[in-house]
């Protein structure tokens, strides 16, 4: 068992997603939103802070797959990112916990099968893969496609180490 913490920092929408991972399966624990008021910076990132560390807190995952920063529409709203990703980061590590980072294109890769799926797509994915009765919220969704990302990641890491050599580029 283990339970994966998964994070779509933003400055003013943060999403949350939480599986569990057993024996090669995942399961949905719980996911949302944190909302950000349109407070000071400051006020938002401690807002970040104190909720990602109740979640952590509250349902003791092992694992935080957290998504990376990319350039966004202009240099402001990257550095705003990187700043809500960094309390979201500090909060994890604050609790003693691992932190994995992985771009929008593999986290999309993993869930999807191509790394230009669009949100819509995202959403319908993780819906599938956590057999939810509906699709979460876009954010949310993409915390959750974080946490999946990280898992199956994970899970082939696992059988790329149990494999007994290659041979010919080939796992035997």
């Amino acid at each position: 068992m283990s339970l994966i913490l998964g994070i779509d920092p933003g400055s003013r929408k943060t999403g949350f997603g939480i599986i569990n991972h057993v024996g090669g399966r995942n399961e949905y624990v719980t996911s949302g939103v944190i909302r950000l008021p349109d407070d000071a910076l400051p006020e938002r990132l401690r807002i970040i802070y104190e909720n990602v560390t109740e979640l952590v807190q509250r349902h003791c995952p092992q694992e935080v797959a957290v998504e990376q920063v990319f350039m966004a529409r202009s240099a402001d709203s990257a550095l705003k990112l990187g700043q809500a990703r960094g309390a979201a980061i500090v909060a994890c590590v604050a609790q003693q916990m691992a932190v994995s980072e992985y771009s929008a294109r593999q986290i999309k890769q993993s869930v999807v099968g191509t790394g230009a799926a669009d949100k819509e797509q995202v959403q319908h994915m993780v819906k599938v893969l956590l057999e939810l009765p509906a699709a979460p919220a876009e954010d949310a969704a993409d915390a959750l496609a974080a946490a999946l990302c990280h898992a199956h990641t994970q899970q082939s890491l696992v059988r790329i180490a149990g494999a007994r050599g290659v041979r010919r580029r080939r796992l035997r």
